[in-house]
């Protein structure tokens, strides 16, 4: 028996599949498709952008250098200064200028190697994740889909073809139509399509008629990127034409001449694919021992490329949850909080979807609001706004304080020596950083040794703290004012650690020793 079965070898279930293999779990991946390899994950199709919170991630385990290599990055990410936004994204199809951004009106970040996005494809990210799983022993199953489940109070068995696979617990990170999130009787709730997209590979006669980028019609949406040949589009048609058939040549040209306005002519169409703004939400992550991640838990269109983004995070929040839980040290009630930490994110997300797919329908009504948001793009303001949104900067979970630091991603803390707070969380532990001169923390944070590591120096900047506890997932739990209080540490280490208990497995370091072993 498996501590877990995760259905689905894209980002999501592979990044989970890390952070597990990374705690000592038992970890297996089923995958229903036989080969990695897809022209729809490689560029152009396979294009992504990956926000702030997810380079982070990547850069907390030690995984942002392959990434950037992977993808074909060569920006040498430093971090000793703050670098403002280049890409920004767009609101339907309305592009952000990276300059009218306001950096100092975002949520106060620390110069990071975590650079603000990087453009990669679904090919990079999935290799990158691969070769760490297998590194970490996590066994990946291809060819193997899902067709049962059954689960009762101490495990879940999975059925693949002809064998069935027994865990203590199942993830299904296996994408919009997730056989998991259908098997174990997930409450699936949202709202149906306005429109039909089209991503299209194809060969473009007189590719002139086009006009470059983004372009909203009276008839729809069309969008020429500057790779060769790849064009999306949307029609408002209630989702009308998405999986009902197959697009051939001569219906997704019918299409783009519709909403282009223009006679354009694709001669061969080598990939296409279609998709719906249908948004739709579990009601719940998790029904007994299964849970669901990423698309499996959420669907929305990709307007505003935050779906890879949002599963990313699924996965930083659950893995270090489901790994105490299989280890048994979880206090009550930890698995619980991924439900309520993520659903709400999710959630927002599907909004701001929705949001973009009201403004580009093709009425009177829709287009008079395209002119305000426009207006409302040239302001600084606005811009600031909207970025702040795709970013996630202003992320931030409800854990029952004010402090401002508390349920925020944690900003890359930086000590005298040199040593990164996104160094020290590496092999996947919490962290607490003890900025006071006595080390007044010491005692108390070594109680939780095996599961927090225990770091003290003084900062570049403390940020006015004198110490703070980051969970796993790089979001702080608890911080201190300049004579930090170790009740008020140890009641916030036991929330999220569990009871305290000697393991033996690390002893104190110094942040000096610290950075003399890495």
């Amino acid at each position: 028996m498996h501590d877990v079965v995760i259905v689905g070898a894209g980002p999501v279930g592979l990044f989970l599949a890390c952070e597990l293999g990374l705690a000592g779990c038992s970890v297996l991946v089923l995958e229903r498709e036989p080969e990695p390899r897809s022209p729809w994950k490689a560029d152009p199709l396979g294009m992504r952008g990956l926000s702030v919170a997810s380079v982070e991630a990547f850069y907390r385990r030690g995984m942002l250098r392959p990434l950037l290599t992977a993808s074909g990055v060569h920006d040498d990410p430093g971090g000793d200064e703050a670098s403002p936004p280049r890409g920004v994204g767009h609101f339907a199809g309305m592009m952000l200028d990276p300059a009218d951004v306001d950096v100092a009106a975002l949520p106060f970040r620390l110069p990071s190697p975590a650079m603000e996005g990087v453009r990669t494809n679904l090919e990079a990210v999935e290799t990158v994740l691969s070769e760490r799983a297998s590194e970490l022993g996590v066994e990946i199953r291809r060819g193997a889909g899902v067709s049962a489940i059954t689960q009762d109070g101490e495990s879940v068995v999975a059925r693949a073809g002809e064998h069935e696979h027994a865990a203590r617990w199942v993830v299904g990170c296996d994408g919009g139509r997730s056989a998991v999130r259908t098997l174990a009787d997930f409450d699936f709730v949202g709202t149906e399509p306005q429109f039909t997209g089209y991503a299209v590979l194809a060969t473009v006669a007189d590719p002139g008629k086009l006009r470059p980028g983004f372009n909203l019609t009276p008839t729809g949406m069309y969008l020429r990127t500057p790779a060769k040949g790849y064009i999306g589009m949307l029609e408002p048609d209630g989702g009308a034409f998405d999986r009902s058939r197959r697009p051939t040549r001569e219906h997704l040209q019918a299409v783009l001449r519709r909403v282009s306005g223009t006679d354009v002519t694709l001669s061969d169409v080598h990939l296409a694919s279609t998709f719906t703004d249908r948004a739709m939400q579990t009601t719940t992550y998790r029904q007994g021992r299964v849970l669901l991640a990423g698309d499996a838990a959420h669907i929305h269109s990709p307007l505003g490329a935050q779906g890879l983004n949002l599963g990313i995070g699924d996965a930083m929040n659950l893995g270090w949850k489901l790994a105490a839980t299989v280890h048994g040290y979880a206090p009550d009630g930890l698995l619980d909080t991924y439900t309520r930490e993520r659903h709400p994110i999710g959630a927002r997300v599907l909004d701001w979807t929705r949001a973009q797919a009201a403004v580009m329908r093709p009425d009177p009504y829709a287009q008079a609001i395209q002119g305000v948001i426009r207006d409302l793009l040239g302001t600084r303001d606005g811009t600031t706004y909207v970025f702040d949104r795709l970013s996630g900067s202003s992320l931030r979970y409800d854990l029952g304080s004010e402090q401002p630091l508390i349920g925020r991603n944690a900003p890359d803390l930086r000590l005298e020596d040199g040593t990164r707070l996104g160094d020290l969380m590496r092999d996947g532990r919490g962290v607490a950083l003890d900025f006071s001169v006595g080390r007044s923390l010491r005692d108390s944070a070594m109680a939780w040794e095996g599961r927090i590591r225990y770091v003290a120096g003084a900062a570049r900047n403390d940020l006015g703290s004198g110490a703070v506890l980051v969970r796993p997932d790089g979001v702080v739990a608890w911080a201190g004012d300049r004579a930090p209080d170790r009740e008020a540490f140890e009641r916030a280490a036991g929330r999220w650690f569990g009871r305290p208990e000697i393991s033996g497995r690390e002893p104190f370091l110094s942040s000096t020793e610290f950075q003399e072993r890495i």
